[in-house]
């Protein structure tokens, strides 16, 4: 479904290999909760999608992973921003910000993190949004307002 999705988006991205189900079942143990299923989807068919610019689009299983991990413990991030606890990180605009689905609720809504105000803005309703309205964009900072 989402190779079939990305296909039809008519954009210049690529796509992995998929990434493994005991490799995300070990991700969500790791970060003590679980990927929305769009997320998790995702990865089973493509472990990873990035631009022609290499921006990481949706991140690696182990970029979720370690970047998720890092942003929540390292004591220098606590200092600078907000606990990133409510969010699951998985891709960004090659410009330092990033995109995240909320923790709480039951759907995959997206955020976008601006690293140098830590705002936090809504920008989907879900990872096929997401994925079709980076798509769209013509420009990394699509989701700021004009």
């Amino acid at each position: 479904m989402w190779r079939e999705l990305i296909s039809r988006l008519g954009v210049d991205w690529h796509l992995a290999d998929p990434a493994r189900q005991d490799g995300i079942a070990a991700a969500e143990e790791a970060l003590g909760h679980p990927f929305p299923d769009d997320l998790k989807a995702l990865l089973l068919e493509s472990d990873g999608v990035h631009d022609g610019l290499g921006a990481g689009v949706v991140w690696d299983l182990k970029r979720i992973r370690e970047d998720n991990a890092f942003l929540r413990t390292d004591a220098s991030i606590g200092e600078l921003y907000m606990p990133f606890d409510s969010l699951l990180f998985f891709g960004d605009n090659g410009g330092g910000d990033q995109f995240a689905f909320a923790r709480t609720g039951t759907g995959s809504e997206t955020y976008v993190w601006d690293h140098e105000d830590d705002s936090r803005i809504w920008v989907a309703g879900g990872l096929d949004q997401y994925l079709e309205r980076t798509a769209q964009a013509d420009n990394p900072d699509w989701f700021r307002p004009r």
